[in-house]
């Protein structure tokens, strides 16, 4: 390759320099053995669509069926196809824990699981918490002005349940450890760590 002036310039071009960086890597590769092979499909993994599928699941103690698209998410099948709309679409990206619920008693963000993923699973939301029997968590959060725009409280409330319901003599310090996953944007945490106290005082 010649520059302005015409000189052939000294050393290797681009194209050499990339083809011998190439073909050393390759003999590196050789001297510690074949090639990592490219990762092969899992067998046992389902495939689903492009169309429709039917997901069945319990939520809060109900048995409900709908039929959604593959890359629905958890989130979207339970507020939009089954009516409950407790868990709060906030971020959309997992990382603000509005959406959070209880999938066979671990706590999930239903924004980042599909709802394929959740069929024949036992679901429960901050629904499960209310009815004529309110439970000591969200009643803690009444009495103690635990809330302001009320957007993250669902995600909250139902963490807490959870982390009581593991560890029923759960310290304040280890429920406020479980809700590391929550963020609430009006920033009422001091109430909320008044109601931690008063759960943790009488047991969850």
């Amino acid at each position: 390759m010649n520059d302005s002036t015409g000189e052939a310039r000294s050393g290797p071009s681009r194209r050499g320099f990339l083809t011998g960086t190439g073909a050393a890597a390759a003999a590196a590769a050789g001297l510690r053995g074949e090639l990592a092979p490219a990762a092969q499909p899992n067998p046992a993994a389902p495939a689903h669509g492009p169309g429709p599928v039917l997901v069945e699941l319990t939520v809060n103690g109900n048995k409900l069926s709908t039929t959604v698209e593959p890359r629905v998410t958890l989130l979207d099948a339970l507020r939009n196809h089954l009516d409950v709309t407790g868990c709060k679409r906030v971020c959309d990206r997992g990382t603000c824990g509005a959406c959070t619920v209880i999938v066979d008693g671990r706590t999930v963000y239903s924004c980042t699981m599909l709802a394929v993923e959740a069929r024949g699973a036992d679901v429960k939301t901050a629904e499960a918490l209310g009815g004529d029997r309110l439970d000591p968590v969200p009643a803690a959060f009444a009495d103690c002005d635990a809330q302001q725009c009320g957007f993250c409280t669902p995600g909250f409330v139902v963490s807490i349940r959870a982390a009581l319901d593991k560890n029923p003599k759960a310290t304040p310090e280890q429920v406020e450890a479980a809700l590391t996953g929550n963020i609430c944007r009006c920033g009422t945490y001091e109430q909320m760590r008044h109601a931690i106290v008063q759960l943790c005082r009488k047991g969850g």
